[in-house]
C-alpha cells in the first residue's frame, strides 16, 4: 500500500533532508556515482511487471534494487509506446506520431542518459541529440513534456480540474530529479513545482495513475499497479 509521506528531498548516499512543499516526494539521483538503469524484461523475455520481482530478480544476481520508478509509457502487453534503450540497445524505437491521449501531447519528450550526464529532450530532438552524443546507455519515452527549455509546456491551464497522482522526471546540476507527488495535482502545478522549485529547465512527465516509487530509505514500495518499463538505481 503506497504511505502517503510529507514532502521528502532523498538525495541518495547522503543525510536525508526535507522539502518545501507537501504535496511531494523528491528523489535525486547522481548517476556519476550511482548506477541507473532501466528495466522491462526479464532474460526470457518476461515483463518484470512490479518492484518486488525486479526486486527478487536483482537478489538472485547478488545485487540490490534501492530506488525505482515507473519510466515510459506502454501498451497493454507491456511493450514501449516509444523509445526504449537498455544497456545501450534500442528495443524500441523512437514513436513521433500523432495519437490521442498523454503521450501524444505534443512536445512529448525523452529521459536519456549518455557518458555526458541525465537529459531530457524533446522527441523531435532526440535523433540530433543522440548523434552527437558518445554514448546512450538508456532511453526513455514518455509524453507530455513538463518543461522545455525553462517554458511550461503550452497546454497546459492553471484552472483545468483535471487532477491526479503524477510522477516525472528533470535534470539540474547533472542530476536527475524524480518526482512523485503525494496528492492530485494538476499538469500545470505539478510542472511549475519541477520549473521554479526544483529549478529543472527541462522536465518530462512519467505516469499519472500508475505512479509509483519503490525506496528501500522511505521504506516505500508502491504496488498500485502492474508497470511497463522501470527505472532503477542498483547496488
Amino acid at each position: 500500500m503506497k504511505k502517503i509521506l510529507s514532502a521528502v528531498l532523498l538525495c541518495l548516499s547522503i543525510p536525508l533532508c526535507q522539502a518545501a512543499d507537501p504535496r511531494y516526494t523528491v528523489v535525486t539521483v547522481d548517476p556519476a556515482r550511482q548506477d541507473l538503469r532501466l528495466f522491462l524484461n526479464d532474460e526470457a523475455g518476461q515483463p518484470f511487471k512490479d518492484f518486488a520481482r525486479l526486486e527478487e530478480w536483482l537478489q538472485g544476481r547478488k545485487q540490490r534494487l534501492v530506488f525505482a520508478v515507473n519510466a515510459g509509457m506502454y501498451h497493454p502487453g507491456f511493450a514501449p509506446v516509444g523509445l526504449h534503450v537498455e544497456n545501450g540497445k534500442e528495443l524500441a524505437p523512437l514513436n513521433l506520431d500523432d495519437g490521442r491521449g498523454n503521450f501524444f501531447m505534443k512536445p512529448n519528450g525523452v529521459f536519456v542518459l549518455g557518458k555526458g550526464g541525465p537529459a531530457v529532450v524533446a522527441s523531435s530532438a532526440y535523433p540530433s541529440y543522440a548523434a552527437r552524443a558518445v554514448e546512450v546507455r538508456l532511453a526513455t519515452q514518455s509524453g507530455p513534456m513538463l518543461v522545455i527549455d525553462g517554458q511550461l509546456h503550452p497546454r497546459f491551464d492553471p484552472d483545468s480540474p483535471s487532477r491526479y497522482v503524477r510522477n516525472g522526471v528533470g535534470v539540474a546540476d547533472g542530476k536527475a530529479i524524480f518526482v512523485i507527488s503525494n496528492v492530485p495535482v494538476t499538469f500545470h502545478e505539478f510542472a511549475t513545482y519541477f520549473r521554479d522549485t526544483l529549478h529543472c529547465k527541462n522536465a518530462l512527465y512519467l505516469d499519472g495513475s500508475i505512479s509509483s516509487l519503490f525506496s528501500s530509505a522511505l521504506g516505500r514500495a508502491d504496488a498500485a499497479a502492474p508497470l511497463g518499463p522501470i527505472l532503477g538505481v542498483v547496488e
